[in-house]
């Protein structure tokens, strides 16, 4: 397991690492109500295109088991689960298990509410300390939440030890734009847009001020890649979204 520091990150404030994990659960059961409007204002609804391309390159397949962390209220399980019956559907083959595991139970029953499909399980759990065996998922997918986690390495090793030989894995975030135009652009929005209207329409500027913090203390593609090659994976890629507002990062355990 890697060491683990005694500080992390909460926006740009660096609390203890425990702390953390207290003040982003506070964070999400505040917007849990809220999440796919949160989504919505921090992507200007462009999110949905990028969980689309994101599903597309992590291509479930019948028969697997996929576990999607900080899975929150299942959209991309969602989308898991009907490309593995579609493609289940052309060819035959067991039934996938898309396994949704969030830290947050406020976030878990907003998407229990929102209803599932049939190959989707529910699950409170952490990121960091993952309750499944090693070796036991096929794919393993993070969208938006590795940034919220207290100790990102540890999460990405707790990735590489549930997935088989061969497993696939996946982590769809906000990232740093390498164009100065387009980097400065989203800063002006983000940072004075996005608080603001999280007040109005969600009565909470201060959760929407530390998502868009998070996102500028997030490490940029090419350090996030490295991380994760550090964490044992192989063939390490990443492919921008809207100029690098947005990245995919995919590699494979080996």
């Amino acid at each position: 397991m890697t060491a683990q520091p005694d500080t992390s990150s909460f926006g740009y404030r660096d609390v203890d690492a425990r702390e953390k994990v207290r003040l982003v659960r506070g964070v999400f059961d505040s917007v849990a109500s809220n999440y796919d409007l949160m989504n919505d204002l921090m992507s200007g609804g462009v999110h949905r295109l990028w969980k689309d391309a994101a599903a597309a390159r992590l291509n479930p397949q019948p028969g697997e088991t996929i576990l999607d962390v900080a899975g929150g209220t299942g959209d991309m399980a969602r989308r898991y689960a009907k490309m593995a019956r579609r493609a289940q559907q052309r060819r035959g083959g067991a039934d996938a298990q898309v396994i949704v595991l969030d830290y947050n139970a406020e976030m878990i029953l907003a998407g229990v509410e929102k209803g599932g499909e049939p190959e989707m399980v529910w699950s409170v759990g952490d990121a960091q300390s993952l309750p499944l065996p090693d070796a036991s998922v096929d794919a393993y997918s993070i969208s938006f939440g590795i940034r919220n986690v207290a100790h990102i390495p540890t999460a990405l090793a707790e990735a590489r030890r549930v997935l088989k030989p061969g497993g696939r894995f996946l982590c769809l975030e906000f990232s740093r734009p390498p164009a100065a135009a387009i980097r400065k652009a989203y800063d002006a929005w983000s940072f004075h847009a996005i608080p603001r209207i999280g007040g109005w329409v969600a009565g909470d500027r201060d959760s929407y001020q530390y998502l868009v913090e998070s996102i500028r203390r997030f490490p940029d593609q090419a350090a996030f890649k490295t991380m994760i090659e550090q964490a044992g994976f192989s063939r390490v890629s990443y492919t921008n979204l809207s100029g690098g507002v947005a990245a995919i990062h995919h590699g494979w355990a080996i």
